[in-house]
């Protein structure tokens, strides 16, 4: 008999960060002897499944939908009857030992967290983001960093328009995070949040999370699976999507003004914007698009240092590990979980988030340093991530919770 986990996230395929934890998280368990069992919603990039017969219908915001349909769609973003029901099927069928959620927010609703309570199934959520604390995730607006709702108003986040500055998609977040407070379905239907960085951890508990729901498994990376280059390139590199919270702006006036070498992979909203600020005649700066697997490795592998110039609450940021997995250092700003990822003048070097002279400072002081110790910088980044971020550590975290909560292991 074999222990059964039931992982529950918007989508089933690999979209972003949180989806790739969803299917890695699954893949690890799944090399334990456990079934493994999904509940997402429908999409047509979605990989195959055996469980999809009780997946949600589609509900994409971006789709032209008529008005009996966008109210549909707001019942369902506040509390999803049709998950609810349909997960109710699933657990009927085969029932877990336990209910691991990743992002589940608009599209699932937390509806299916109820269902699980209901049925007696222990249930834990990974923070990949400051949902469970600020309507908006992100604890910023165009502002700038924003905790204005940390005392229960929830109406800032329509004064400030935080969701897509939408008047109309902030008023209906505002009213989701208003119902699910007032009905405690997260606090009331969840055993445990982890949170992979101490920082969300603290920031959690600031925003009136118990410290006992809360526990702290770091993320892990394959490091098998990446051949670390510790010879220095030339070039810098930030890679990530190009959104105003990612600081990518901070990172291209910091360029010019350093006169160095920029690269930058990646696509999003704020590409143009981005491009505008490079003059017609520069050389200096590329926009490679989007890359992904080897491609992108090469890429980390063949730079002198990455940059993550964030402006938001990181959480635990990948592309850290994945830039040590590659023996490369990292330039990382102050904010979020970043520092506590980064061992200053050992792994990298910090800057003060949104400051381009500091950041200017840092990559001059990069360009200049002499090629054996930045690669001594790549060797502690890949000695750090690879003794610290490990699977193992991660699965005995995880086994230990779930253990905690009353499953027992059967293998």
């Amino acid at each position: 008999m074999k222990n059964t986990l039931l992982s529950l996230n918007t989508y089933n395929y690999r979209r972003g960060g949180s989806d790739a934890v969803f299917f890695d998280h699954q893949r690890l368990f799944q090399s334990l002897d456990w079934n493994t069992v999904a509940f997402t919603m429908h999409h047509p990039k979605n990989e195959a499944s055996d469980w999809e017969r009780y997946f949600v219908d589609e509900l994409e915001f971006g789709n032209d939908y008529n008005l009996l349909q966008k109210m549909v769609m707001a019942g369902k973003v506040i509390y999803s009857w049709e998950a609810k029901a349909k997960l109710k099927k699933l657990i009927q069928h085969v029932r877990p030992d336990i209910a691991h959620a990743h992002c589940i927010y608009h599209h699932l609703s937390p509806s299916v967290l109820s269902a699980l309570s209901e049925a007696g199934i222990p249930t834990v959520m990974t923070a990949h983001d400051l949902k469970i604390a600020c309507p908006a995730y992100k604890m910023l607006n165009k502002t700038g960093v924003c905790e204005q709702c940390k005392h229960g108003n929830l109406w800032h986040v329509v004064k400030n328009r935080c969701i897509h500055d939408s008047l109309a998609a902030s008023l209906l977040v505002s009213v989701e995070s208003s119902v699910h407070k007032a009905l405690g379905l997260y606090k009331k239907n969840l055993d445990t949040i982890i949170t992979p960085s101490l920082f969300y951890r603290d920031k959690l508990i600031e925003w009136g999370w118990d410290a006992n729901k809360l526990v702290y498994i770091p993320n892990f990376i394959h490091y098998q699976s990446y051949l670390p280059q510790f010879k220095v390139g030339d070039y810098f590199l930030y890679f990530g999507r190009l959104a105003p919270e990612k600081g990518v702006d901070t990172l291209v006036k910091a360029a010019l003004a350093a006169g160095i070498r920029l690269k930058l992979a990646g696509t999003g909203p704020y590409e143009e914007n981005l491009r505008r600020l490079v003059p017609d005649d520069c050389k200096t700066i590329e926009f490679l698009g989007y890359r992904s697997g080897e491609a992108l490795r090469s890429l980390i592998q063949h730079a002198r240092v990455v940059v993550l110039p964030s402006q938001w609450y990181e959480n635990a940021p990948i592309s850290v590990l994945e830039s040590y997995a590659c023996g490369k250092p990292v330039i990382g700003a102050r904010i979020g979980g970043i520092p506590e990822m980064l061992k200053p003048e050992e792994t990298g070097l910090l800057f003060e988030t949104g400051d381009v002279s500091a950041l200017t400072d840092r990559m001059l002081a990069v360009q200049s340093m002499p090629d054996a110790r930045i690669e001594t910088m790549g060797r502690a980044g890949y000695d750090f991530a690879t003794s610290t971020f490990t699977v193992e550590r991660y699965l005995d975290g995880m086994r230990t919770l779930y253990q905690s909560l009353g499953v027992k292991f059967k293998h």
